[in-house]
């Protein structure tokens, strides 16, 4: 069955139009910032930050993207947030990169990533409805709605 995907409006942060360009691919040796681990080895849960200078992180999960995005002094101190040209996770469903931005995110669920507990990125509120139900999901957030304490919940299996 195929499935339709619609752009959720409204989030609170503005898309780079650079953001339109393909996500970079991560090479075979290309470390996550956060955990050390190989990232390719694990494509359906592949995670980039992309610069405005063109170069890109690599994350085996949004969880450890985010982990990164919220404290860019520890895992990159010569980056800002404003350098930042876009964002991307993989869609759980079509397994498709997708604007970060504009994904939801379903924590608690009986998915594991390769860091165990993770923010399963979604296309739309429909999906997210449907994973949230089919997988024992929690809660469903936007993106600017995930904190530290969020990410430090799932490290700790304790929603």
């Amino acid at each position: 069955m195929q499935r339709r995907h619609f752009v959720i409006a409204g989030l609170a942060f503005c898309v780079a139009p650079a953001f339109a360009q393909t996500a970079p691919k991560p090479g075979p040796k290309d470390l996550c910032p956060v955990c050390g681990m190989i990232v390719s080895k694990y494509p359906n849960w592949i995670a980039i930050v992309v610069w405005k200078d063109g170069h890109a992180h690599f994350f085996d999960g949004a969880k450890d993207m985010f982990k990164f995005l919220h404290d860019l002094p520890k895992y990159a101190p010569n980056h800002r947030q404003e350098d930042i040209a876009g964002i991307h996770v993989t869609d759980f469903y079509n397994l498709e990169r997708m604007d970060a931005r504009k994904a939801l995110y379903v924590i608690g669920s009986d998915v594991l990533g390769p860091m165990g507990h993770e923010l399963v990125p979604l296309a739309s509120q429909a999906d997210a409805d449907d994973f949230l139900k089919d997988h024992k999901g929690k809660r469903i957030l936007a993106f600017d709605r995930v904190t530290p304490e969020i990410t430090a919940t799932l490290d700790s299996g304790k929603f």
